[in-house]
Formats: C-alpha cells, sequence, structure tokens
C-alpha cells in the first residue's frame, strides 16, 4: 500500500517533547521495567517502503534473554523503533507512531489497554478526517475489497461503502444490517 514511498535522505527524528512526555506518564507504570535505560538505548530506523506497518520495535537481545531482562528488571540493551518513511506525511500520526513504539521499548511489550491509554494520553490517535495517510490507507484497503456498496434488506436502501467495518444499522431506516 506505501511501496511508493521514497525513503528520505534525513535520518528519522525524535517528535519533539514525546521522550520527556512518555516518561511522564510511565511514572509509577511498573510494567516498564526498561524505563531507567530506555532514553540512552533507543535508536531510530527507516522502514523499508514496501513494509506493511507503520512502526516496530526491535531489541538486539533474543527473547529468552530479554525475558530475563525484563523480570530482573535488567538494562534492555540496544533497541531499534523503525518508522515508516511515509510517516513524514502526518505529523500526528508520527507522533503516535513514535510514541506506541516508545512504550514498547520502556518495557510494556505487549498490545494492552493500558498500553492504548498511555499511548493516547501522549500522542492521540489522529482521527481520519484530519490524517491523510490514514485517508490513503483507508482508501487502499476499499480498493482492494470485493463489496463496494451495503444494502439494507428491510428498506433496498443502498450506499457506497465508505468504512472498513461492515455498519451496525441502514443509514435510512436504522434497522440491524
Amino acid at each position: 500500500m506505501l511501496s511508493d514511498t521514497p525513503i528520505p535522505e534525513d535520518e528519522p527524528y525524535f517528535p519533539e517533547g514525546a521522550i520527556v512526555d512518555s516518561l511522564a506518564v510511565l511514572s509509577g507504570v511498573t510494567d516498564a521495567v526498561f524505563m531507567p535505560w530506555i532514553e540512552d538505548r533507543i535508536s531510530l530506523i527507516w522502514l523499508e517502503p514496501n513494509d506493511d506497518r507503520l512502526g516496530i520495535t526491535r531489541f538486539e537481545e533474543g527473547s529468552t534473554e530479554l525475558n530475563r531482562r525484563r523480570r530482573l528488571r535488567l538494562d534492555p540493551g540496544k533497541v531499534t523503533i523503525g518508522l515508516h518513511p511515509a510517516l513524514l506525511e502526518d505529523e500526528q500520526l508520527y507522533r503516535h507512531t513514535f510514541v506506541h513504539e516508545f512504550l514498547h521499548a520502556a518495557g510494556l511489550t505487549l498490545h494492552t489497554p493500558l498500553h492504548d491509554e498511555l499511548t493516547n494520553k501522549v500522542a492521540p490517535t489522529p482521527k481520519m478526517s484530519e490524517s491523510p495517510l490514514l485517508q490513503r490507507l483507508r482508501d487502499s484497503v476499499l480498493g482492494d475489497l470485493k463489496v463496494k456498496t451495503w444494502s439494507c434488506e428491510h428498506c433496498g436502501y443502498t450506499w457506497d461503502r465508505t468504512t472498513v467495518r461492515k455498519p451496525t444499522r441502514c443509514h435510512k431506516c436504522a434497522r440491524p444490517l
């Protein structure tokens, strides 16, 4: 979907205040076991344009060693955060993705409601209407789907598909689909 994105000549950047704000929100979070070291251990890279992820967090240590370090609350070693170059066209989504990956690097390695809550406190997810990149991704997904319209069996109303998820109710008569 984003494979036509050129790799930038400049290195990825740390969004202004994102690390300080993330560390502040992690204060008191017991699962953030790598927090004391992470600011000095992370590096940023660009992902390949043909990668289908917006961001990744990669610990250089293997999973067994990483679990040992988590359990013993030791230094995580080198951590690399990869960001997709397409994020440069959407500042708010760039910041959100960076914070999301930074929280993983700090020790919140699983996608949990707490991880989502903390990410959105520091860098809220942009609304679809405010994010050109999310709109582009949605349009790409919708273009590849077989179902192009939705129809109500009750009133016969048909409308073009503009969302990935199937609506629960008809737009006209409000009956469940």
